[in-house]
């Protein structure tokens, strides 16, 4: 059977995450869902946001559904998020973006970059050191590659200009595109905001280092209409981790008018990679069709509210299913 770890998280977590699950038990998925408590409500109980047992224990689970962690207040402590990155090696963040302008996809590399952890904060200093390696951008570029080879072309987003580490990075993704035989362009991240949005159509698969596609997809987000419409696969050779891109929204949590979309579509790219892909596709119709009808939660200028844009997905589900 398999064994799903799922951290439903701080804020809207619980929610969206609820939303999910309900989802997938209406597609047929019967795996096993092992809960875990992570986040600031259990940093604000125990001290502790995520525990070594906490990680062992998401190691002997297939792969993780999550929710949204809030971040402790304390500048010493790093982010749960990219902890489970570094330890289970999930070092590449696929992130589609997908509305009437734009059909893209941003592979991020996920454990590298600036975000390596090699930090120091002094009163009148602070330093991170930006780490670019050579079996980092190989690997990611693979993965770019791989999923480029079932559509038009990749764009390698860089800058190399400035930054001379991403002259290790362009130089890296540049072999491997022309090994499987990519057809490729480069584009520097600030050009790449800027056609980001104003010819949102002339990109395809993005690869890029961490804090450039995190702040890329975000901005991606906006032009598809919401963070809450927008999922991501954390991947690895052995583990994933699938979760929405929109963050802990504590100012909406509990009022139940969060998003579900983005855990939803998440939920659908967990079962495109256990091989489920009837059941992906299931949903993925449903979501579309429910939005279709005009039926949207508050960020989307609708009134629906979180468990009854759930309600809607799963009667499509059931229409489709029955006709």
């Amino acid at each position: 059977m398999k064994r799903v770890a799922l951290v439903p998280g701080d804020g809207i977590g619980p929610e969206v995450i609820s939303s999910a699950v309900r989802v997938l038990r209406e597609a047929g998925f019967d795996g096993e869902f092992v809960e875990f408590d992570i986040g600031y409500g259990r940093w604000s109980r125990d001290g502790k946001a995520i525990t070594d047992d906490d990680i062992e224990g998401m190691k002997e689970c297939d792969c993780t559904l999550f929710g949204a962690i809030t971040t402790p207040p304390d500048p010493d402590y790093r982010s749960v998020l990219i902890r489970i990155r570094k330890e289970l090696d999930l070092y590449a963040n696929i992130r589609p973006l997908r509305s009437s302008r734009i059909d893209a996809i941003i592979v991020r590399e996920n454990t590298e970059g600036l975000y390596s952890g090699l930090e120091v904060l002094g009163d009148e200093e602070a330093r991170t050191v930006r780490v670019i390696t050579r079996r980092g951008s190989q690997r990611i570029a693979e993965v770019a590659c791989r999923i480029a080879s079932d559509r038009r072309h990749l764009t390698i987003i860089h800058k190399a200009n400035v930054l001379k580490s991403d002259v290790l990075f362009l130089r890296t993704c540049r072999e491997v595109a022309e090994r499987y035989g990519i057809r490729y362009d480069e584009m520097l991240v600030d050009a790449a905001a800027y056609n980001l949005v104003v010819r949102p159509e002339r990109f395809d698969v993005m690869v890029t280092t961490n804090l450039f596609g995190d702040i890329l997809s975000d901005e991606g987000a906006g032009i598809v209409g919401s963070l809450g419409l927008c999922a991501s696969a954390n991947l690895g050779d052995r583990w994933a981790l699938f979760e929405p891109i929109h963050g802990s929204a504590p100012d909406i949590a509990g009022k139940g008018i969060a998003n579900p979309v983005g855990a939803i579509r998440s939920a659908a790219m967990m079962l495109e990679w256990f091989g489920e892909k009837g059941m992906a596709q299931l949903i993925e119709h449903a979501v579309d069709s429910a939005l279709s009808k005009g039926l949207k939660t508050p960020d989307l200028g609708g009134s629906c509210t979180t468990s009854g844009f759930t309600d809607a997905v799963i009667d499509e589900m059931k229409r489709t299913a029955a006709g």
